[in-house]
């Protein structure tokens, strides 16, 4: 593989973390979190539109929300023309097709910001862009469903159908091909099934027909509509369904002062914009976005903020009273407290699971996640995660990830991926490294819930700047990393280890391991060595497994035991020379950072793993019979894990305990550590030894009982490996319970996620391709994200042609032509009531679209307009 370079420096890094920090102030006791969240373009327009409530004096109507106008005159995507709230720069090709969600979001926004400029006649030139967008996309945004066969997305039609009867009503033309007709057609009659089926009004199900008022027919509502709205508003805020689009309706329905108050507190808290969301849990803005800085690596660049996040979380992680809560706040609160503890616990907190748990007793938020699994998925993902970090006895957590295990598997949400990634590879047997570029890749990554009809994300000009340091932090320890493996690799030609002839050659294997589940600053000072000793352990196990005679082996084991190798020869001599050169090495680098010799601990711990190798190589030659006690007090040593993981945590700490160095004396999280790596490597290698006539726990537990099947025996070693986990992550997670300091124990789970991947299902370290992607990944392929770009200035003198689109029962069609992008005639379509037109009027029409527009951002003389003051359209 080629080698590349990263051409970012590290005090480039920190002068990018140091922008940054000026900008994201985390530790600002004054700091609004709304000001993370991303604003919604749709939600926005709709409060443009609603008009001054005492216009006395003035001739013409204004807008209540001024400052709403002024957003979308000032975030519109000026290269392709559209609105949305995306965390990430979002192409047509992108929005419309890859991502059809996130493109249906971007069209009905589009849609609602053009119909808000033409109510106040402002804007004409963003006008024109938006309207161009619409026509370019719409066919290319809803193809996607229609493609595959299926029904589109009840919001989706309602929003849809809603504002193109609004536009249609206010005299705004589009131009759509007749095959998007069509389309459109369809939508219209799964509208009217909708509203026949669904309910305004309805307590089981998260969005009923009610929290889409802005684009319901008035038919639905004619009839005591006030009473339908007003007893439906939140008794908390005012708002209808925590929608400000809903509300902004429901106001201009019923001109209530609760909606009215909710209106002006959101516009005064949210000033640049309104999210589509309001009101958000406080402490789930902060945490998702402590979050997504763990997450995407750069955590270490922000300790002082993150600490201070989590200790005020930490003060105020009380139980809160759930029966004073309404249903809609419970989702938020839930997401919060599952992130909470999981973050909390991850940071040595003392956390109790019944802190989120507390839903698994309450009937009615169990019902409602069940009833919206796709609309909840987030928090039920959230609640999945915090389980990972379970101890023994934590039954609570063991019914809550049953639960929401078995609800993601029926999710059909769009981040399948996600879910697959979640449910197939858990926490603990994913590297850091590549959970890392996992983020950063993952466009909903910066999502902090699912609102009425998208994802409600952090705000992009944060998440874009930090998924920026992010993607250069990753390629500059990509550049690192690719760097020791060279060095790597020419330490193993130097002792002729990889001209030795037999077993498994896996240098490559073994630095990406080590180096990439280690935290990076760690990974530098000490991944090489670990490296090396994986390395020597998997040729010297192989030499003990397959290669060496036995007499071979004493010679060998006998050699390091007085740690004298001169009479070695062959294969024998490299290992001993090999393994002298690390221990030096080790030794030697811990004299000089801490002073203190541990040669001797080193050796017996070396002396004691080959003992354990030689052992078990004269019960495969003479057949001997062993216990299963016998087995795993040997199995645990032979496998290495703390012969690796004990050598470089002494170079970790100057206090590391000397006496937990020798043999017999370790450590629980030590002796954990070795045990669980052992019982996933039988897992996986049961067949192969029985064939070699070699034994292992799996096989031994099926011959100590009699009748019983292979399956039960796997199923009795993966319940001990369960409850051995739990154990260790308690250990590891808890001061109390050992002495280690804490980056010791950072290196013993370290150790541990490379056994748990290493052996997830199958054998991957024996296998030549299975990790080939992810060493890829890891060390070479560039990260995929989506940049910052400059928003682009505008151009002139596109062609534009519009006729207007009118829909009901049975329209009318009326085809033309035009001449398509290289000359050739293609057919379009408009549907119409009926064709009574004068041509000259058409054409004048036509002459006036074809004028020179002008950009109008700070015009504010809106042009009369007679419009209904009930602004939901009706169509059936």
């Amino acid at each position: 593989m080629k080698t590349l370079k990263s051409p970012f420096s590290s005090d480039d890094l920190h002068t990018l973390v140091n922008e940054i920090k000026r900008e994201i102030q985390l530790s600002n006791i004054n700091l609004d979190p709304y000001s993370f969240v991303s604003p919604s373009a749709y939600d926005t327009a709709w409060l443009a539109m609603i008009e001054e409530e005492d216009n006395v004096g003035d001739d013409e109507p204004k807008p209540m929300f001024q400052d709403c106008l002024d957003w979308i005159l000032c975030n519109q995507n000026a290269r392709e023309g559209f609105w949305g709230n995306s965390g990430r720069y979002t192409t047509v090709t992108d929005a419309g097709y890859k991502d059809g969600e996130e493109g249906m979001y971007i069209l009905t926004s589009t849609l609602a910001c053009v119909v808000a400029l033409h109510k106040w006649n402002i804007g004409s030139f963003h006008l024109h862009k938006g309207k161009r967008y619409i026509e370019r996309s719409t066919e290319m945004v809803i193809e996607k469903y229609g493609n595959e066969d299926r029904s589109y997305p009840l919001w989706f039609v309602i929003k849809f159908t809603g504002i193109l009867e609004l536009a249609q009503q206010r005299g705004i033309h589009f131009v759509f091909s007749s095959r998007c007709i069509k389309m459109i057609k369809k939508m219209f009659y799964q509208r009217r099934e909708i509203l026949r089926r669904e309910k305004m009004v309805d307590d089981c199900n998260q969005k009923p027909l009610l929290a889409y008022l802005e684009v319901l027919p008035t038919k639905l509502y004619v009839e005591n509509h006030e009473d339908i709205i007003v007893k439906s508003l939140d008794s908390i805020d005012g708002s209808l369904f925590q929608s400000p689009s809903a509300t902004a309706s429901a106001f201009v329905l019923t001109r209530n002062t609760k909606c009215l108050a909710y209106l002006q507190n959101l516009v005064q808290r949210c000033p640049n914009g309104v999210p589509q969301k309001y009101p958000l849990n406080e402490a789930l803005i902060k945490l998702s976005m402590v979050n997504l800085i763990e997450s995407t690596g750069i955590g270490e660049f922000f300790c002082r903020e993150i600490e201070h996040v989590l200790q005020n979380v930490y003060r105020s992680y009380e139980e809160e009273d759930i029966e004073r809560i309404p249903i809609n706040y419970l989702a938020d609160k839930l997401h919060k407290d599952s992130l909470a503890f999981r973050m909390l616990r991850m940071h040595g907190r003392d956390v109790s699971p019944r802190r989120f748990c507390w839903f698994l007793n309450d009937q009615e938020t169990r019902h409602h996640l069940e009833r919206n699994i796709d609309s909840f998925f987030l928090v039920i993902l959230s609640v999945y995660r915090a389980t990972d970090l379970m101890f023994p006895g934590e039954h609570e957590l063991e019914e809550a990830r049953e639960y929401t295990r078995n609800l993601l598997e029926k999710s059909r949400s769009i981040d399948e991926r996600m879910i697959k990634l979640e449910l197939s590879t858990p926490w603990i047997a994913r590297l850091k490294h590549l959970d890392h570029r996992m983020w950063i890749e993952d466009k909903n990554s910066n999502v902090l819930s699912i609102g009425k009809t998208s994802f409600l994300r952090l705000h992009s000009s944060y998440s874009d700047k930090l998924y920026h340091l992010a993607a250069r932090n990753f390629e500059f320890q990509q550049a690192n990393y690719r760097r020791e493996l060279e060095e790597l690799t020419m330490w193993v030609k130097k002792w002729g280890l990889n001209d030795i002839g037999f077993g498994r050659e896996k240098t490559t294997y073994c630095y990406f391991a080590t180096a990439t589940s280690l935290p990076y600053e760690y990974a530098i000072r000490v991944g090489k060595l670990a490296a090396k000793s994986g390395i020597l352990i998997t040729i010297a196990d192989d030499f003990f497994d397959e290669e060496g005679c036995l007499d071979d082996l004493k010679a060998l084991t006998k050699a390091i035991l007085r740690w004298e190798g001169e009479e070695l020869k062959g294969h024998g001599k490299i290992i001993f020379r090999a393994l002298d050169d690390i221990v030096r090495e080790t030794a030697e680098t811990c004299r000089k950072q801490h002073g203190t010799d541990i040669t001797d601990h080193l050796r017996n711990i070396w002396s004691e793993t080959f003992e354990s190798w030689l052992r078990e190589a004269e019960w495969s030659k003479k057949g001997h019979k062993v216990s299963m006690e016998e087995y795993i007090r040997n199995g645990m040593i032979s496998i290495a894990a703390h012969t690796i993981a004990l050598s470089i945590s002494c170079l970790m700490e100057p206090c590391f305990p000397q006496h937990k160095l020798q043999p017999g004396n370790y450590d629980n999280v030590t002796k954990l550590l070795m045990i669980i790596p052992r019982l996933l490597n039988d897992l996986q290698s049961y067949q192969k030894e029985q064939e070699q006539g070699k034994i292992n726990s799996v096989l031994l537990h099926m011959r100590n009982h009699a009748g019983i099947e292979i399956e039960d025996s796997i199923t009795h070693i993966e319940k001990i490996i369960d409850s051995k986990r739990k154990e260790f992550l308690e250990h590891i997670l808890v001061d109390e319970l050992s002495d280690l300091p804490k980056p010791c124990k950072e290196i013993h789970m370290s150790c541990c996620k490379v056994f748990e991947m290493f052996f997830n299902k199958k054998n991957r370290f024996d296998s030549d391709t299975e990790m080939l992607q992810d060493i890829k990944k890891a060390l070479y392929d560039p990260v995929n994200v989506y940049e910052m770009e400059p928003m682009p200035l505008m151009g002139h003198g596109d062609e534009f042609m519009s006729l207007p689109l009118l829909l009901n029962h049975s329209p009318k069609i009326l085809e033309f032509k035009r001449k398509g992008d290289y000359g050739a005639l293609k057919k379009f379509m408009c549907l119409r009531r009926s064709y009574r037109g004068h041509k000259p009027i058409i054409a004048s029409q036509l002459e006036y679209q074809h004028q020179p527009l002008k950009i109008v951002a700070t015009q504010r003389e809106p042009v009369p307009m007679m419009m209904p003051t009930m602004f939901s359209p009706c169509f059936y």
